[in-house]
């Protein structure tokens, strides 16, 4: 007994020393299995979706688009794997976590399909809030989106018809990276390159698009949680950081050269705060929108069968009629 307690008192000396000055990673505690527990008792006929791709999908893993120190960030590629006649749209894809957790292997599986769509689709990792607070993420994704614009040629994508697609805070971050193409605080890496970081189209799926709103404030500034997964990345409460809760709040940057977005909601309101008055402001300024809601659905439902295939035909659709493509 007395061995395995010196032993254990190692284990955790050598864990607590470990990497020293190295950024933290937090646990992967959203996966798609674990959410499929959580959801099974209630949806049983759910299963999760796929993410071996078949023989017409090309995966290249691992590629590093942007370094800070000794740090790489990373994506995964997927594209049909026959060399395409002609460009094929971009989309790059933000995975969920509340800002602290999740990693770009749960949108492998929708990548799968959007490649088997005709799409080149980069499922990204990005700084979670342990490593760098807000809006350290926002910088990251644009960085991703210029090195698929850098790597156009390379890869046979279309430059021009790049589209930035997330779920959950995922897709809050989509929508805040889109709705700020050219605001040089929300891109730095901006003021050493000359490819643009802009997107053509956003998809927002199931992400909050306003932070201040009453009703937003009772989950993500919740005060039992110390602190909640929104006050983590911002670094502090709504009193404590009011105009930064507002900044990061899609909502407040809508204009006249917003995109176009596609919202996909669950049957969760929670998630959807803010979604009806950002189509309101986009409409009254002649922006094309749309929202697509999936009955009786928890949130994640994209990581799952039978919802991802009605989630990503209503991605294409909307890509199809905004970028123009041949059905």
């Amino acid at each position: 007994m007395k061995s395995i307690l010196v032993m254990f008192c190692a284990v955790i000396l050598l864990l607590a020393c470990a990497t020293p000055g190295k950024p933290v990673t937090a646990d992967n505690v959203y996966t798609a299995a674990s959410t499929y527990q959580k959801l099974v008792a209630t949806y049983p006929f759910i299963q999760i979706a796929n993410q071996t791709a078949p023989a017409s999908i090309k995966v290249i893993k691992d590629i590093s688009y942007v370094s800070y120190g000794d740090m790489d960030l990373q994506l995964d590629l997927f594209m049909p794997a026959r060399t395409p006649a002609k460009a094929l749209p971009g989309i790059v894809l933000v995975h969920g976590g509340g800002w602290r957790s999740g990693s770009r292997e749960n949108l492998a599986a929708m990548a799968i399909r959007l490649a088997g769509l005709g799409y080149i689709a980069a499922a990204i990792s990005y700084r979670l809030s342990a490593e760098a607070p807000y809006p350290a993420a926002i910088h990251d994704v644009k960085a991703a989106i210029r090195w698929m614009r850098s790597h156009a040629s390379e890869y046979h994508i279309d430059s021009g018809y790049i589209a930035v697609a997330g779920g959950s805070a995922g897709g809050q971050i989509a929508a805040l990276v889109g709705v700020t193409n050219g605001v040089p605080k929300f891109d730095p890496q901006a003021q050493h390159s000359q490819v643009s970081s802009a997107v053509q189209a956003i998809i927002n799926i199931d992400g909050l698009s306003d932070f201040t709103s009453e009703q937003a404030r009772h989950y993500e500034d919740d005060p039992a949680k110390k602190p909640s997964s929104a006050g983590a990345w911002f670094g502090g409460t709504y009193a404590e950081k009011t105009e930064l809760w507002k900044e990061a709040s899609p909502l407040s940057h809508v204009g006249k050269n917003t995109p176009p977005i596609l919202f996909i909601g669950s049957a969760q309101k929670r998630f959807s705060l803010g979604r009806e008055e950002m189509v309101q402001k986009m409409t009254a300024l002649g922006i094309a929108t749309g929202v697509v809601l999936l009955p009786d659905t928890p949130h994640s439902f994209w990581l799952f069968d039978p919802w991802l295939e009605p989630t990503v035909n209503a991605m294409s659709e909307f890509l199809g009629r905004e970028f123009a493509l041949s059905p």
